[in-house]
């Protein structure tokens, strides 16, 4: 095992957890490709957008193996993914201070965006940074009370690409507004199989996810819930003069494999393989979605 004092590259890369990603590319791209589609794409604005948007995940990230760590929902008999602190890989006081740097890159990169488009990026990029640490940290940390699923829809979808816009366009277009729906539904079906699959140690660890609250099988249905919203909007774009918007519905086969296999997953590596489907989906769902507003 790797000493906690000089953890490896490739510890500190598997901690990042890079398969969570496209949960925060995609926003920008979706927000991106809505600017192109009202007046044209300001490139330094959603560059450093999409820099900020990587760091806050990044840091988000850490937060939520230190956090959980401490809490003990990571304990030795996790079946998901190994995390870093509990497995002794990376100490807390490490954990946290890379943390930190992260959230200090996604701050330069929001005090760039403030100086392009005023006052409004410094209280989304603070409310993020607050939230991304409240989500596992502090005294009443969201995931544990059941806010888990609220949280990624309105910072995912809604603050994500709906900001994106913003930081090009001055503006909030409604397109942006439609478009953050299904970005922030398929971004949160990605944690519902997280929750699915934790729900035993949850249990333990006091983390009342709506999956512990409600069971599995109202998860399950809230999962397919999402799915079919992130498909009821690009359909709903495509039929009020934007055709194009309708791309995402060429996904719509795996989406369905997706759902067929979260129902059967029984154990630890099979919801991890729907974890990482799911994440996915979001990103093949993303390109086209994308593809499709900017050429509307």
């Amino acid at each position: 095992m790797t000493s906690p004092n000089a953890p490896s590259l490739g510890t500190w890369i598997a901690a990042a957890r890079l398969r969570t990603l496209p949960a925060a590319v995609v926003p920008v791209a979706v927000g991106t490709a809505c600017a192109a589609a009202t007046a044209g794409v300001a490139w330094g604005p959603a560059l450093a957008a999409l820099a900020g948007a990587l760091a806050i995940q990044i840091a988000t990230n850490f937060a939520n193996d230190v956090f959980d760590a401490e809490r003990g929902a990571d304990g030795p008999d996790r079946i998901g993914p190994l995390r870093a602190v509990s497995a002794g890989l990376i100490s807390a006081a490490a954990m946290k201070r890379a943390m930190i740097a992260a959230f200090a890159i996604a701050t330069a990169f929001g005090g760039y965006l403030a100086w392009v488009a005023g006052w409004p990026v410094i209280a989304i990029g603070v409310a993020s940074i607050l939230s991304g640490i409240a989500y596992t940290g502090g005294p009443w940390p969201l995931g544990y009370h059941g806010l888990g699923d609220v949280f990624v829809m309105v910072f995912f979808g809604l603050v994500a690409v709906c900001g994106t816009a913003y930081v090009q366009l001055g503006a909030v277009p409604g397109l942006a507004v439609a478009a953050a729906v299904p970005v922030g539904a398929l971004a949160t079906a990605i944690l519902v199989v997280n929750n699915v699959r934790d729900r035993a140690t949850d249990v333990r660890a006091g983390k009342r996810t709506l999956a512990v609250r409600f069971g599995r099988r109202a998860a399950l249905g809230e999962y397919a819930a999402l799915l079919a919203l992130a498909y009821a909007i690009p359909l709903g774009l495509a039929l009020t003069g934007r055709p194009w918007a309708a791309l995402p519905v060429l996904s719509a086969p795996l989406a369905a494999a997706r759902l067929r296999a979260v129902i059967g997953a029984d154990d630890g590596p099979s919801h991890n393989r729907c974890l990482a489907a799911t994440a996915q989906l979001l990103l093949v769902h993303g390109a086209l979605f994308t593809a499709g507003l900017a050429a509307s």
